[in-house]
């Protein structure tokens, strides 16, 4: 797991929509500093997570689909990412060699600690809590 590039143009997307208006890409990019190639993108994983919805035509754009006060980064993260695991070894149906009697051994207990405080902590504040506390 690691809040990546896109994960963090994704946030900015977030922040750019905060006014529940709908906006153009362009803006979004000029207002976010954001490369329009990526934003594409993002705003792909976005839409198909209900995070934000897509409007087409001469009047379109992008606006939030979700509240502010109920999306948490961990949420961005879970749309932008495919894997949110911090070892291999903690995803579903992985063969430790190791372990090959099916038991976890000391460090896999110890990543799922570390894995299950950070997604605590991705939890913890909303965007619009993250957003009144900074400054732009």
């Amino acid at each position: 797991m690691i809040i990546s590039r896109e994960c963090d143009y994704a946030v900015r997307i977030i922040r750019a929509l905060m006014s529940s208006e709908i906006q153009p890409v362009q803006e979004i990019c000029q207002t976010e500093q954001i490369p329009v190639q990526y934003a594409y993108k993002i705003l792909k994983k976005l839409t198909k997570s209900g995070l934000i919805k897509s409007h087409r035509g001469r009047q379109g754009g992008y606006q939030l689909e979700t509240k502010l006060e109920d999306i948490t980064l961990y949420d961005i993260m879970v749309a932008i990412n495919d894997d949110l695991f911090i070892n291999a070894c903690m995803k579903p149906g992985y063969d430790c060699p190791l372990n090959p009697d099916g038991n976890q051994c000391g460090v896999h207990k110890e990543f799922c600690r570390i894995q299950e405080q950070i997604i605590n902590i991705l939890q913890e504040k909303s965007i619009s809590e993250i957003i009144a506390t900074t400054t732009i």
